[in-house]
């Protein structure tokens, strides 16, 4: 595979003053009335003048001469190269592209919607004018196609697939590496530098959103229950424990199961409890 070559232009300020020449000489024609001198110098300043360019910070210019590829000068300034070249001007800036979320599977097959945003530039200018057909629509599109990949690799979280210990959700700067890997293997061939890239947006698609946030809100009422259940019934014990080592009251064990029965009932109510008072005795 060719590779990029620099390529050594001729100062432009050297031949503008060729050019100051060929003025003149053309006004000495006009002077001595010589079409002939006229004609050729007029023909020759044209030429030349097509030869100039000048190239930008961050700014490069392909040189291709009747399908040949001469060189790529990469040095910012004013230059002068034979007009008969072809002169493609390719930028080298760093470049963001922050795609619109997309409709995609994950690893289980839930429908999400998901975003990226890459930082690019061009390296090999040679790459990425001849390896490829519009070296920027190939960025998109692979990106893309990165992303669609990555996003059948991990599921969204792990209510379903338990076992997963990455998730496009939580996996933060691992699912961003490995989507930066992705993307830089199918960039490579067009000569382009992934500076950045990591997932922007992520969430459930609108038909089963409104089922998954009832899931995980479900979720959570049973992790807050089993907390509230667990720290009940060690209260519970620590107060049979007391009650029996500091000798305030014997309770048999059809006591000990309707204080439990209580205590439990107030501990794990979500609603405030109304006391009762027993003016009576424990029987009644």
């Amino acid at each position: 595979m060719k590779e990029e070559m620099k390529f050594k232009a001729t100062n432009g300020y050297i031949m503008l003053i060729v050019l100051l020449v060929f003025v003149a000489l053309i006004v000495f024609g006009i002077m001595l009335r010589n079409p002939v001198i006229i004609l050729v110098v007029s023909v020759l300043f044209v030429f030349c003048l097509i030869g100039f360019t000048v190239v930008n910070p961050n700014e490069s210019t392909v040189l291709i001469l009747f399908g040949s590829y001469k060189g790529t000068i990469k040095e910012n300034g004013f230059f002068w190269v034979n007009p008969f070249f072809v002169k493609n001007k390719i930028s080298l800036r760093a470049r963001n592209f922050d795609s619109e979320p997309s409709k995609v599977n994950d690893k289980i097959g839930n429908p999400v919607l998901i975003g990226l945003v890459l930082v690019w530039r061009v390296d090999n200018t040679y790459k990425a004018a001849f390896e490829v057909d519009e070296y920027e629509r190939f960025v998109v599109v692979q990106s893309e196609a990165a992303l669609r990949k990555l996003a059948g690799i991990y599921p969204y979280d792990n209510f379903e697939d338990h076992d997963a210990v990455i998730t496009l959700r939580s996996g933060g700067e691992e699912v961003n590496r490995e989507l930066e890997r992705e993307i830089k293997e199918r960039l490579d061939i067009a000569g382009i530098n992934v500076v950045e890239a990591r997932i922007n947006y992520i969430a459930y698609a609108a038909e089963i959103a409104q089922a998954m946030l009832r899931r995980q809100q479900a979720t959570a009422i049973v992790a807050a229950r089993f907390k509230i259940v667990e720290g009940a019934v060690s209260m519970v014990e620590m107060a049979l424990d007391e009650l029996s080592k500091k000798e305030i009251i014997e309770l048999d064990e059809e006591k000990k199961a309707a204080m439990v029965s209580n205590l439990m009932v107030v501990l794990c109510s979500d609603k405030d409890v109304a006391p009762i008072v027993n003016t009576g005795t424990l029987h009644q």
